[in-house]
């Protein structure tokens, strides 16, 4: 997988962003059927007030999406609409699993399968940006994305990984990418709570956040209906559809592979008092269930959705830890860590 450093201002991230992804948007993206629905929704009253909400609210990231648009050479609206690809329709190729919990000695684990469409597999990049104004964070990016909707750490050692929730329910509100490129801003895990259960969205996302030092781990389920936040007390799993009790009544599309997925959590969770690396990379590795596995490398993948990446972060009291394992399951294919700047 790639990996690339960027920096500067808001638009010159973005258009490195889209300079990295120009061909996989041309020959690729553009090719999907997924890009074609979105797409024609770009003259929508519903993604115009997005826009507007976007411009008004979240300046700096309107600039990271004109860069890109520059980057990639299309339209602006073209990378808005694209980036509101889970605001717009029920469901969208963005799967992912997510698993959570403590080492005996304390450390917490945040470990992530990253699902995504399976011709996209060369096209993806780990990316390490400093921008001008803002914090400093390495995220899994893919062509076309602003980052922060897939795996992340950032400079004040927050991370975030994120699920796709197909919500029925999407109101006017703030796209929900956005909203996660946001909290890579925060400083603090309370503070990244917020950025992504205050506002007004659109579309819903499991988020699992965690900070080093700081104890604590959150389950967040964001969504247009309303927001759940659940600190984790054991090992966690969570697939692609909502799982808190007091979420049950919002309406969601729940794909026979998320159903697969969850159910294999499930079993598993009971008979894990802790969780490690080794451990979590079993799990996200797993084929238990041969047709709809957590671990996803079919061509035939119902939801059209192969693990692209599996990110480990390991927190401490001053330090994260992170590594990150494609197709070869034993070897880091990247490696790194952020440390307590005193």
């Amino acid at each position: 997988m790639k990996k690339i450093a960027i920096s500067g201002s808001a638009f010159a991230v973005g258009k490195q962003l889209g300079e990295f992804g120009r061909d996989a948007w041309h020959q690729k993206l553009t090719q999907t059927r997924l890009w074609q629905t979105v797409i024609a929704m770009q003259g929508s009253a519903q993604l115009q007030a997005m826009r507007a909400a976007v411009i008004a609210q979240y300046p700096l990231i309107w600039q990271e999406l004109e860069g890109m648009a520059q980057g990639l050479g299309v339209p602006v609206d073209e990378v808005l609409a694209w980036n509101c690809r889970g605001d717009l329709v029920r469901s969208t190729s963005d799967g992912c699993t997510t698993v959570a919990g403590s080492r005996v000695t304390g450390e917490i684990i945040i470990a992530h399968n990253e699902d995504g469409f399976p011709q996209l597999r060369e096209d993806c990049a780990l990316v390490s940006i400093t921008p001008d104004d803002g914090l400093g964070f390495t995220s899994f990016a893919y062509p076309g994305s602003i980052p922060g909707h897939t795996f992340a750490v950032n400079e004040k050692g927050i991370v975030n990984t994120v699920n796709n929730i197909r919500a029925l329910h999407r109101p006017a509100g703030l796209p929900r990418q956005v909203l996660a490129r946001a909290a890579l801003n925060a400083a603090t895990l309370d503070e990244a709570v917020l950025q992504l259960t205050t506002h007004t969205r659109a579309g819903a996302f499991h988020h699992t956040l965690g900070q080093m030092g700081d104890g604590r781990v959150f389950s967040v389920e964001a969504t247009g209906s309303g927001c759940s936040v659940v600190q984790v007390t054991n090992v966690m799993g969570h697939a692609n559809h909502l799982i808190h009790p007091v979420m049950d009544d919002v309406q969601q599309v729940i794909t026979a592979s998320s159903a697969s997925r969850q159910a294999r959590l499930k079993g598993w969770q009971a008979s894990q008092s802790e969780l490690d690396e080794d451990a979590a990379k079993a799990i996200l590795s797993d084929q238990h269930d041969a047709e709809l596995p957590i671990y996803r490398l079919s061509p035939q993948d119902p939801d059209d959705e192969n693990t692209l990446a599996t990110a480990i972060f390991t927190l401490s009291s001053q330090r994260v830890d992170w590594q990150v394992f494609t197709l070869d399951r034993q070897v880091a294919t990247l490696h790194g860590s952020v440390s307590l700047q005193r």
